[in-house]
């Protein structure tokens, strides 16, 4: 069994960026997206869906060190939204009898952290 958990500050920091999108009114996020809250929330909801469905087979790379802050023997994936956002999930693995727990320890894009990978 393949399970992804994310720590509470992880769940803490995606409804906070529910509000940030509205609030800034990003509305190019792609088509079909406008300023509106619920806009916000379906990019929220379809970057989180995305890395539910997908982590377990996206390509994983040894998280920089400046990541150990977040937890040790992190690992990354990337998963691009759109032409010009890409996000970055840092997770831990754990495997115990057959089963698989992904933890999800941080996220962030790569017009925050881009150089620091």
């Amino acid at each position: 069994m393949i399970r992804i958990i994310t720590t509470l500050p992880v769940a803490k920091y995606l409804l906070e960026l529910v509000r940030v999108l509205y609030e800034k009114g990003y509305s190019g996020f792609e088509k079909g997206y406008s300023g509106f809250e619920d806009s916000a929330n379906r990019y929220v909801e379809e970057l989180v869906a995305n890395i539910y469905a997908n982590l377990p087979s996206k390509m994983k790379k040894p998280a920089p060190p400046y990541f150990d802050r977040y937890g040790r023997d992190l690992m990354y994936a990337a998963f691009r939204r759109n032409k010009t956002t890409q996000w970055y999930v840092f997770f831990q693995v754990f495997r115990e009898k057959g089963n698989i727990a992904y933890l999800i320890r941080y996220i962030d894009n790569n017009h925050r952290i881009a150089r620091l990978l």
